[in-house]
């Protein structure tokens, strides 16, 4: 059951979902930074400012955005996938971002001919980075370190699948330098 505040919280996120946003310039003041035992609601989150996905091959909240799929928050603001570092969830553990962790929805998947494939994530505001992870399952397959830099967008890392087939899901991981959080952006493959 919804406390009060929650439920608060859930009406002003569906209000604020029918108005348009403004796209704030990279170089604007991050949002606010959540600690790991503070709940991230929807209302918490600062609708100005955008952050950064995985654009090609289309994630999941790509996929939202897009509106291939319905998914509630993540079709307006796809960028914003963010939870505490060291998680394995499409949705980063984000209430705000669950439809991305329901496995029943028709996700697309992009057809790869080969092991090698380029994640190209889109940054609308960059922060230092300590590194991009990128998982199937709970197998890390790739670890690019930024050393603490600021990227610039676009950013492209090229993984190797290591001979898997089939339907995969890669978890992409954009791991924050100075902060606990983290941004999540599932990818769906068919190889």
């Amino acid at each position: 059951m919804l406390s009060r505040a929650h439920r608060a919280a859930l009406a002003v996120a569906a209000a604020a979902i029918t108005t348009s946003f403004t796209l704030v310039p990279a170089h604007a003041e991050p949002s606010p930074q959540y600690g790991a035992a503070e709940s991230v609601a929807p209302s918490s989150l600062d609708l100005r400012l955008r952050h950064g996905y995985v654009s090609s091959p289309k994630s999941r909240q790509a996929a939202c955005a897009a509106r291939y799929v319905s998914c509630g928050l993540a079709s307006t603001q796809p960028q914003s996938v963010k939870g505490v570092k060291n998680l394995r969830r499409c949705s980063g553990n984000n209430p705000a971002f669950r439809e991305l962790d329901d496995e029943t929805k028709p996700w697309p998947a992009t057809k790869v001919k080969s092991n090698i494939v380029t994640f190209t994530w889109v940054l609308t505001a960059a922060y230092r980075t300590g590194t991009w992870d990128y998982y199937i399952g709970n197998t890390r397959i790739a670890r690019f370190d930024n050393q603490g830099a600021v990227p610039t967008s676009p950013v492209a890392h090229t993984v190797d699948l290591g001979g898997r087939t089939g339907r995969l899901k890669v978890l992409a991981v954009w791991n924050i330098a100075d902060t606990d959080d983290a941004y999540y952006s599932c990818v769906d493959l068919q190889r």
